[in-house]
């Protein structure tokens, strides 16, 4: 009996590949190469499963192109890229890859938080340039992160991961999330629940965590950015469009506040122009949750959703097992 073909739209890591190559007949894109939309649709013609990336659109066009289609798995948290209520009408089971990259990313946030605080790039700059004239009082003066006071936007797991490597600063912590966290987990996290505009004036450092939703998009807009202290940072590292990069560029330029370390962009792969050659703010590729093991996991875990479907479980991690009767 001739097993199910599928798509994986990158070559994955051994441990993924030896869980597919296992139960499918795989078809796998090509190492560092993204596959174009035309070609996409031409090899899902007769595909019964895709594994795909935040850079491929799951969408309608897509899914009348694969009429075989059971499975789309994403190897992310995110699934902007996933139009679910089509997958659902076209009774195909869309999964995710939720949890696996919590702390992987709160560690980041803070490497973000950290350089961007200590002007660390710009010190490596200089030292690489050879330039540096050696130790002087005033040199690359940035801000203290001891005791200074963290606003989270959005306190989920990674939000709450965050906070807690923050208690080893002495930060005073506070939080805005649309849900209140439970008592237990504000009292061991030392966090105050606010506002957004409160959080947004007093915080020193304010740190993205929330979805892309429509209530997100562009929370961090001018009117917002006015809001926050000239001596404050801003990091993100959750979604591109919940940052007004022209904004944003306008705010550094005015001194409005003193920088921002982004990993997500609105247009990704480009930055807003304007973002570039400003010094006080750090740009990283979408690399948050860039560590080998958590990245083999992810892919691992996409793999699993995978079997299951065809093993006739509900996988794992499916995002409209509901909607299509799963149990």
């Amino acid at each position: 009996m001739s097993k199910p073909k599928i798509l994986s739209t990158r070559p994955l890591f051994p441990a993924a590949r030896e869980i597919l190559d296992r139960h499918f007949e795989v078809d796998y894109g090509r190492l560092g190469e993204q596959i174009s939309r035309g070609e996409l649709l031409k090899r899902m013609a007769d595909k019964h499963g895709l594994i795909c990336l935040l850079t491929e659109k799951v969408d309608e066009e897509l899914l009348t192109a694969a009429p075989k289609l059971r499975i789309a798995a994403t190897v992310s948290v995110g699934f902007d890229n996933i139009d679910v209520a089509a997958c659902t009408k076209h009774r195909v089971i869309a999964t995710n890859t939720p949890g696996v990259l919590d702390d992987t990313t709160a560690d980041f946030a803070w490497t973000l938080l950290m350089a961007i605080a200590r002007r660390l790039l710009e010190g490596d700059e200089w030292m690489r340039s050879g330039t540096w004239p050696g130790w002087d009082l005033d040199q690359l003066l940035g801000g203290d992160v001891w005791g200074k006071t963290l606003g989270i936007m959005g306190f989920g797991r990674i939000g709450r991961g965050v906070a807690r490597r923050a208690q080893g600063f002495q930060m005073r912590i506070l939080y805005s999330d649309a849900v209140r966290a439970p008592a237990d987990v504000e009292k061991d996290l030392r966090a105050e629940f606010v506002d957004r505009d409160r959080l947004f004036q007093e915080s020193d450092f304010i740190s993205l965590h929330v979805p892309l939703l429509p209530d997100t998009r562009h929370l961090i807009s001018k009117e917002n950015l006015d809001k926050m202290k000239p001596t404050a940072y801003l990091i993100n590292t959750s979604r591109g469009p919940v940052v007004d990069e022209a904004a944003l560029a306008e705010a550094v330029e005015r001194k409005k506040i003193a920088g921002a370390a982004l990993d997500v962009f609105e247009a990704e792969p480009k930055a807003n122009p304007a973002l570039l050659g400003r010094k006080n703010v750090i740009l990283t590729p979408h690399i948050a949750s860039a560590s080998i093991e958590t990245r083999t996991k992810m892919a691992v875990m996409a793999a699993n959703n995978v079997v299951a479907c065809f093993e006739g479980k509900r996988p794992p991690d499916a995002l409209n097992a509901d909607a299509l009767g799963l149990r």
